[in-house]
């Protein structure tokens, strides 16, 4: 994969877009302003950040209580890399018929998608990991966005030990929430939005 020799301490010669991602940052002054929630979940070629990559990104908004039906992101990203043994988990294949974008247009959509948003998955920190990892490919920094575990969350809420860990399969029995498109990086971050305003609201 291209490097581009964009890592720089000068913000200006940062591309366009990671200026327009920490921009996003700065102090904001609209008292008004109601925070944004971004739950998001990724798809990948396997576990280990060092050498797999995402296939898939799915993410969708959250104002309030409210789960924003029509503010959401799914992008497939083209698979340089592809292992046979992953399909039968997430179903993506490397020449299946959805518009495939290179990983770096998929993580500017991404971005442009998620702004300053809190990001909110379950097991979050590894998909963190994966978009820090393909960043670090492009050159550029890690994401800032703040960011909450449904896991941990789960934890909190329930008194567990730090390390008694509940899937995501767990929480759906638990909170009597539908399965639907489960194992696709869209259908687990819609799961993961209905799980997050149950806790929330706990």
């Amino acid at each position: 994969m291209i490097l581009f020799n964009w890592f720089k301490k000068d913000k200006k010669n940062y591309p366009e877009f990671w200026q327009e991602y920490l921009a996003c940052f700065e102090s904001r002054s609209d008292k008004n302003y109601q925070k944004r929630y971004v739950v998001f979940d990724t798809e990948t070629t396997g576990l280990d950040v060092r050498s797999d990559v995402i296939l898939s990104v799915g993410a969708i908004a959250i104002s309030g209580n409210s789960i924003i039906v029509n503010d959401y992101l799914e992008v497939f990203v083209q698979q340089d890399v592809f292992k046979t043994e992953s399909v039968s988990i997430h179903g993506i294949l490397k020449d299946g018929k959805e518009k495939k974008l290179t990983e770096t247009q998929a993580i500017i959509r991404f971005l442009d998608f998620v702004k300053d948003s809190t990001l909110v998955g379950h097991h979050v920190r590894f998909d963190v990991n994966m978009v820090n990892a393909a960043l670090q490919r492009m050159g550029l920094g890690k994401l800032k966005n703040h960011n909450m575990d449904t896991d941990i969350m789960y934890q909190k809420f329930k008194g567990l030990p730090e390390d008694q860990h509940s899937s995501l399969d767990e929480l759906c029995q638990i909170f009597k929430i539908q399965k639907s498109d489960r194992h696709t990086a869209a259908g687990d971050a819609f799961i993961t939005a209905l799980i997050f305003l149950r806790l929330k609201n706990k």
